[in-house]
């Protein structure tokens, strides 16, 4: 992988670059659909390659493990064979499961412990696991394997959870040697900072990272519900220390507004369910404003979804009809709306990257902040 820098912005962080990866160029600052389990909910490829233009989807190491399961992912050839996407693809590492399913899982030195949300069974990750799933799997970029803290979190265990998932991360390097990338074509592993809210921790994890000397790196443990300020705190001391020639990726962030400010602070990469998951509840992002498209008040409005969305996704839906559409509880309403959130969470990025390289970032940031802060 290769990550050239076209331009910064001379009031912030924020910066626009390219990373090169055997299934094309992603340009950057992006946003990166959730395909969870080979799919983005409710999205045809189709739809993400003419529609939406994305560069890159993710995948779910989780998911995909225990659904197709990784002998029909092998025969298969990997996961873009699988579902049909030549463009790049990046995978989490089941890390973040190990969070979200706190309760069913067993956390210990040599892995988790955990059982299948589908039907109960029994099942082991180790660093090791996590890197042989992902190399089955064949993504262009795939994450070391970590644990995600809750928030919030007792320092002691943040402490002790970061030295933890270092030593994961070393486990992970030694089991990568011995194992090539299995389809023809190399694969980006992605280390990940941790250290929960905890500015000291946030710094020696950033520095362990950072001694890594991968080809790009992560920021986990953000947006669990801790307050923004703190997100953008946390952010901001860790792209301080992390190499400023390399990809940086906040993971599972966020809002539009997140997106901006964490841009402003050096972020290169982003991803979240937030465009998808909200789409499918009625809940509409625009350059304006937020828009539950349940609401009374659209039932007889005939204007666009937003007047910009024919810049950013090919659209020329009525509020009116989309109202209609999820009134009667019609599958198309929640693909017109989840196509429509995640053609602006990539405009939004395309423009943030334009802004950039003219030179007037920050100015943009700031107007669109305050338009995107509304309930219209």
């Amino acid at each position: 992988m290769q990550f050239d820098i076209k331009a910064t912005d001379n009031k912030s962080n924020a910066r626009a670059g390219t990373m090169k990866t055997a299934h094309g160029d992603i340009q950057t600052p992006i946003f990166m659909p959730v395909g969870t389990a080979g799919t983005v909910k409710g999205v045809h490829q189709r739809e993400l390659e003419n529609d939406i233009n994305a560069d890159i989807i993710l995948g779910n190491t989780y998911h995909l493990y225990l659904r197709p399961n990784m002998d029909i992912m092998e025969k298969a050839g990997g996961l873009h064979k699988f579902m049909n996407w030549d463009r790049p693809i990046l995978t989490d590492s089941g890390g973040y499961q190990v969070y979200s399913l706190a309760g069913t899982n067993k956390i210990k030195e040599e892995g988790v412990k955990f059982k299948s949300h589908i039907d109960g069974s029994k099942h082991f990750f180790a660093p090791e696991t996590s890197m042989d799933i992902q190399r089955t799997i064949g993504a262009d970029i795939f994450m070391a394997f970590d644990e995600c803290t809750p928030y919030p979190c007792d320092y002691r265990y943040a402490k002790r959870s970061m030295h933890m998932t270092h030593r994961w991360l070393e486990r992970c390097l030694t089991h990568l040697e011995k194992t090539p990338p299995k389809y023809g074509f190399d694969q980006t592993f992605m280390p990940i900072v941790q250290g929960s809210t905890y500015t000291d921790l946030r710094k020696q994890s950033a520095e362990y990272i950072a001694g890594v000397n991968a080809e790009a790196n992560a920021i986990g443990g953000l947006s669990v519900g801790e307050p923004a300020e703190e997100m953008y705190a946390m952010t901001d001391t860790v792209c301080a220390i992390l190499p400023k020639d390399k990809p940086r990726y906040l993971m599972g962030v966020g809002t539009p507004i997140n997106i901006l400010e964490n841009i402003a602070l050096g972020i290169d990469m982003f991803d979240c369910v937030m465009p998808t998951r909200n789409a499918r509840n009625g809940m509409l992002f625009t350059a304006y404003g937020s828009i539950n498209i349940k609401n009374l008040k659209w039932a007889d409005d005939f204007s666009p979804i937003d007047e910009m969305a024919i810049t950013y996704v090919d659209t020329t839906y009525s509020k009116a009809y989309l109202r209609h559409l999820f009134k009667a509880n019609e599958y198309l309403g929640k693909q017109i709306a989840s196509i429509h959130n995640l053609g602006f969470y990539l405009w939004l990025t395309r423009e943030a990257r334009k802004h950039i390289i003219a030179g007037d970032f920050t100015t943009w940031k700031n107007k669109m902040v305050k338009q995107m802060d509304n309930r219209l």
